[in-house]
């Protein structure tokens, strides 16, 4: 078994150039899928960060029923027990006490519908780098008086730093909320939806314009294994009772996650037709290895060669040439893709116009994990392994006059 390892490693250097030729062609198949899906991945990568870490953050806690209708009424009371309880489970990173509703916006005779967040500026700092989306203006203190607008909503309102706006809203079970709020600074959100209609405000300014003392309607949380975002949730539900909800950012944006999963069947989809463009590729370098020789594998089998004996030089020929594309072709994209992945590629014109509508920064952001190198190393391989079924057909059916004439 070990003899014919060692010939079928020297049969592949007896002739340089044909597996070179078969090397590049197996190269240049994983170089192509590892690109294909890394852009894939991080694009995916890169809209779920958006959406977790400018808001929702992986998980969030409220209070039973608050997120049918998101009604001030549906608050819980802020506590030490119960932060104490959520940082007592070691997946947890950060968390972000809130209090949100809406309310009318009003500048002189303008006015729009907003989405009035108050939050412990501070953690929220930490928790979504608010203060490094300031781009006019200063960001809030933790006894700030001031408001933070979106960048779209203050344009659409006419408003700038040290201008007034008026919040006009419902507070809770009914109170009427009211009041004018000096603009300290304007922020800018990658994503459409966010920078038309968020304005921040300090905990308990919130709670002072709602009339909810010492109320939240959520906690929202950062995981430090977002993989294991279902065990965390589970532990966190044991952890504070029956009396709270506490979801998964999946949860909370169903129609997200639909968006990409439908975006991700047709990228596999697109990946399948590459992978039919490669498994042709491999087979037409394996395909001309064979005819080559033909009257090689004639000679050999004349001199007493058993056939079984030269299926298997050829076989174990053709996984040499697999593994050894496959390492080449992850040494050749790794410095690819590490440098794509630290500087994403930036979109500009309608096409940056286009991913903005969508919801994602205009990037084309690469990923870069070692399980989708070992699928498509492991897919590649398969292809590699099929395409040898040829030449082992041909083994079996050649007969030596045919194959020392050379058809």
């Amino acid at each position: 078994m070990i003899s014919l390892i060692k010939i079928a490693w020297r049969n592949l250097w007896r002739n340089k150039r044909r597996t070179l030729i078969t090397l590049a062609s197996v190269l240049f198949a994983v170089l192509f899928a590892l690109i294909m899906r890394s852009l894939q991945l991080g694009t995916y990568g890169s809209m779920e960060k958006n959406a977790v870490s400018l808001f929702t953050g992986y998980i969030q806690i409220h209070a039973n029923g608050y997120w049918e209708n998101k009604s001030i009424n549906k608050t819980f009371a802020n506590s030490d027990k119960i932060e104490q309880q959520i940082q007592s489970v070691s997946a947890v990173s950060q968390i972000a006490p809130r209090l949100e509703s809406f309310a009318l916006g009003s500048s002189g005779n303008r006015t729009k519908g907003v989405v009035v967040v108050g939050t412990n500026p501070v953690w929220e700092n930490n928790f979504t780098k608010l203060k490094s989306r300031v781009v006019k203006g200063k960001y809030l203190t933790e006894n700030d008086q001031g408001i933070l607008v979106a960048e779209d909503l203050a344009k659409y309102l006419k408003v700038t730093v040290g201008d007034t706006l008026v919040l006009l809203g419902q507070g809770y079970h009914g109170m009427t909320a009211a009041g004018a709020y000096p603009v300290n600074g304007i922020i800018r959100f990658p994503t459409p939806q966010l920078n038309r209609q968020m304005v921040y405000m300090t905990l308990p300014n919130a709670q002072y314009f709602y009339a909810a003392t010492n109320q939240l309607t959520s906690i929202a949380m950062m995981i430090y294994q977002p993989r294991k975002i279902n065990k965390t949730v589970s532990e966190l539900q044991t952890k504070i009772g029956k009396d709270y909800e506490v979801m998964s950012w999946k949860k909370m944006m169903p129609g997200f996650v639909q968006e990409i999963q439908s975006d991700n069947a047709g990228g596999l989809f697109m990946l399948g037709i590459l992978y039919i463009v490669i498994a042709f590729g491999i087979f037409g370098t394996i395909l001309m290895m064979t005819m080559e020789r033909k009257r090689e594998f004639a000679v050999m089998i004349a001199v007493g060669m058993q056939r079984g004996r030269l299926a298997f030089i050829v076989f174990v020929e053709t996984i040499f040439l697999g593994l050894l594309g496959i390492l080449s072709g992850i040494i050749v994209s790794l410095p690819i893709l590490i440098y794509a992945y630290h500087h994403p590629i930036q979109l500009t014109g309608q096409a940056a116009e286009a991913m903005t509508q969508f919801g994602a920064e205009p990037i084309m952001p690469f990923a870069l994990r070692l399980d989708f190198y070992a699928n498509q190393s492991l897919t590649v391989m398969i292809l590699t392994v099929i395409a040898v079924l040829y030449p082992l057909i041909i083994i079996n059916r050649l007969t030596v006059i045919e194959g020392l004439r050379g058809k």
